[in-house]
């Protein structure tokens, strides 16, 4: 049985630099951060995010997360205690046409904030990273979910990427262990993160969208003609890939809540899955969208995915119990209901720029 970690009082939390907080997760976590009086620093180079979604109250510095200097320099002038990093690129299909790209981006720069974390002396450096560090699984195993204890073996770059930077911080923590050193880390592997924040101040706002529920958005608002769904026959109940869905606001409070249980004991690691550990459909989702608009939304079917499998789903009880994790959005309804209200907002707030 997973005992709770011990964990410092929110109110305790010194700065925390947010790498990547100009993005759509990194954006998330800095509102949980500030909503609980947190000081929040974020470094963005804004080449996917957005000063759309910069949080009011964040102070903004806009450069590399792997620029040693300016990392450093912040560090030092801010009083950082604690970092999350997000900043990364993350399309599968973009690190198959562009690896060097995904390493340079996802490996290096994770290599030099970590290395940079362990040399000013930062308690806790949380990390980003994404269930397709499994893989492919056995047939057999397929429709199960996922431990953090399954074999790790990706079957893209993007998945390499960050296994690597995984890999890179667990080696850090430990040689900083064995100096005495305080640097602790935490590893957050995701499944499909979607919704966007209840109070409309950020959501997603890809350059190139991706993701199933913001393209559908897309498609709900007119900005799209129909959505495609890829592959009709997966031996699943209506044919159409089965996903765990997870709320972005919900996954920024199981990083504050790692953050704090890192700072509790210098020199360790931790790593948990995040998801609801059940899954839906694309017709489902569809569907779902559909009651939030009013209308049904238009698709059509079209060739599956190399690589897609049938069924994702998340075992996500070690950090429910070591981290007394709460969802408060695990509902489909809710999710997509918060998404389309982002979309329409944003698309206004652009239309008046």
């Amino acid at each position: 049985m997973i005992s709770r970690l011990p964990m410092i009082a929110a109110d305790a939390l010194p700065p925390v630099l947010v790498t990547g907080g100009a993005g759509y997760i990194g954006s998330h976590a800095a509102l949980a951060l500030l909503d609980q009086g947190t000081r929040v620093v974020i470094v963005d180079d804004l080449s996917t995010g957005s000063q759309l979604l910069l949080p009011m109250g964040a102070t903004f510095v806009q450069g590399r997360a792997g620029d040693r200097a300016l990392i450093a320099e912040v560090i030092a002038r801010e009083g950082i205690g604690a970092v999350m990093h997000f900043a990364a690129s993350i399309s599968v299909g973009d690190s198959v046409r562009d690896p060097a790209e995904y390493y340079a981006n996802n490996v290096t720069e994770t290599l030099n904030l970590a290395a940079t974390c362990a040399a000013a002396g930062i308690g806790a450096l949380v990390f980003s990273s994404t269930a397709a560090v499994y893989g492919d699984r056995p047939e057999a195993a397929a429709a199960s979910p996922l431990r953090e204890d399954d074999v790790l073996l990706p079957i893209n770059p993007y998945g390499w990427s960050k296994l690597m930077g995984e890999r890179i911080i667990a080696d850090i923590v430990h040689a900083e262990s064995l100096k005495n050193g305080a640097l602790s880390a935490g590893v957050l592997r995701y499944f499909n993160v979607s919704g966007a924040d209840p109070g409309g101040r950020s959501g997603q706002n890809s350059h190139h969208p991706h993701h199933l529920i913001e393209i559908a958005s897309h498609v709900a608002t007119g900005l799209r003609g129909q959505f495609t769904v890829y592959g009709n026959d997966y031996p699943t109940p209506d044919g159409t890939g089965i996903r765990d869905y997870v709320h972005v606001s919900d996954i920024a409070d199981a990083h504050v809540l790692m953050l704090r249980a890192c700072l509790a004991e210098p020199g360790r690691m931790h790593g948990f899955n995040l998801g609801y550990g059940r899954g839906h459909s694309v017709l489902e989702v569809l569907a779902a969208l559909g009651r939030a608009a009013g209308f049904g939304i238009p698709y059509a079917f079209g060739d599956r995915r190399a690589g897609d499998p049938a069924v994702l789903v998340a075992d996500s009880s070690a950090a429910m119990a070591a981290l007394d994790w709460q969802p408060r959005f695990a509902d489909i309804d809710a999710i997509v209901a918060h998404a389309l209200a982002w979309e329409k907002q944003r698309q206004t707030r652009l239309n008046a720029a």
